[in-house]
């Protein structure tokens, strides 16, 4: 599909400073540098229950919350490749601080996809400014002219003590591409919401995960976005970019990409704790070294052929949605089909690796200071976002191979 000349027309032309022009090339080694204090700060991030003003500090600093964000504004516009395996490889450090970060990167490439009008809200003054996401329509609207009074509770917004602007799902009317009723996006301003503090959860206690609290405030029509244009090329800022790797897609692939990549890097270092511990480790009552057993022997080798897997099949499908992006043409439903649901299998064979490992570590695994419990709770979390669920994505699978409209339940 080519691009929206009528939206390009509208695109950003104002050049970014010199100084706030980030370099992509060198992204994942940056983000490889600051692994040791990511990982330090692990503990303190499940204590305060959010990533530690720190790790937002030095992911900003190394433009990882820009990967996403359009050149127009001093981003970087990674491929999703390579946000992935930045992601992969933050998560092996501290999932929680991964998965909140990733998402307010994520969101700027949904955000780049929203009106000219939105973008320059958000990032005319603060090109830094990121945003966080309550995206299931839990928000109550009355239509009013030029736009909505949106109010609700909206919960499971993941690293929202650090955005300065929310992006909350609700029900609205179709239009002429999509008449029925149907997810909408309305995106909000830091002054206009409050944060209830009760992200208190047993694992990815340090993601941030809290509840938006808005109550009849006044969204225009210019910050709001229908999901279904989003994913079919008929948003607002469709085509905004011409010349862009990153903007021809659908918004969901990218916004859902860090998901199974935390997964993968919590498996990962698993693996890699696994082999340390069983080196070092004597049982107690018999004195034998575990690392020469041949049950630990036998487990570490297939969850490692299980990671494999997973990130094989991980691997092709950023490559392919990588591709598929440079060529400015939207993915078939098949493609997206596979992608949505190839995401939850990964993150399955990533939870069974963990599992086998972790059933034969021993008591001294459940200790709190232990990381292994805590990469345990966390590789379970990536299996329970709606995203990831297989039994969801099983059905929805199913359903496209036979032939059956997706179940509105499930899609």
């Amino acid at each position: 599909m080519s691009p929206n000349s009528a939206s390009a027309a509208h695109a950003p032309t104002t050049e970014p400073s010199h100084s706030t022009v980030l370099n992509a090339s060198s992204l994942l080694e940056k983000v490889k540098e600051i692994l040791p204090t990511i990982a330090a700060n692990a503990i303190q991030a499940e204590e305060e229950r959010q990533v530690p003003e720190e790790n937002i500090k030095i992911l900003k600093e190394i433009g990882f919350t820009r990967a996403f964000q359009p050149k127009a504004y001093g981003g970087l516009e990674v491929s999703l490749s390579e946000f992935a395996e930045c992601v992969a490889t933050l998560a092996g450090a501290c999932a929680s601080t991964a998965w909140a970060s990733s998402l307010l990167a994520t969101h700027s490439h949904q955000l780049a996809l929203f009106s000219a009008e939105v973008q320059k809200d958000v990032w005319g003054e603060d090109p830094q400014a990121t945003l966080s996401s309550s995206v299931a329509p839990m928000g109550k609207i009355e239509e009013v002219e030029g736009g909505i009074m949106l109010s609700g509770d909206l919960t499971w917004s993941s690293g929202c003590d650090h955005a300065e602007w929310a992006i909350m799902g609700f029900i609205r009317k179709g239009n002429e591409h999509f008449p029925e009723p149907h997810t909408h996006f309305a995106v909000v301003p830091r002054k206009d919401y409050s944060i209830i503090d009760n992200w208190y959860a047993c694992a990815m206690k340090g993601s941030g995960t809290k509840t938006l609290e808005v109550r009849n405030v006044f969204v225009p029509n210019s910050r709001i976005e229908s999901s279904k244009a989003l994913m079919n090329g008929k948003s607002s800022g469709y085509g905004l970019y011409p010349d862009s790797e990153v903007f021809f897609a659908p918004y969901r692939p990218y916004f859902a990409c860090g998901f199974a990549a935390i997964s993968l890097g919590v498996a990962e270092r698993m693996l890699e704790w696994f082999i340390v511990r069983s080196k070092s480790r004597v049982r107690a009552y018999t004195g034998a070294e575990v690392g020469q057993d041949v049950p630990a022997i036998m487990r570490l080798a297939e969850s490692k052929h299980q990671v494999n897997a997973a990130r094989a099949l991980l691997e092709k499908d950023w490559a392919d949605l990588t591709q598929q992006s440079k060529t400015q043409v939207l993915p078939s439903t098949d493609q997206v089909a596979n992608w949505r649901t190839n995401q939850a299998y990964a993150v399955k064979l990533c939870i069974a690796a963990v599992d086998r490992l972790f059933e034969s570590s021993g008591a001294n695994a459940w200790f709190n200071h232990n990381e292994a419990q805590r990469l345990f709770r966390d590789s379970h979390m990536t299996g329970a976002h709606a995203y990831t669920d297989y039994d969801v994505c099983a059905q929805i699978m199913g359903r496209h191979m036979v032939g059956l409209e997706p179940d509105p339940k499930t899609a």
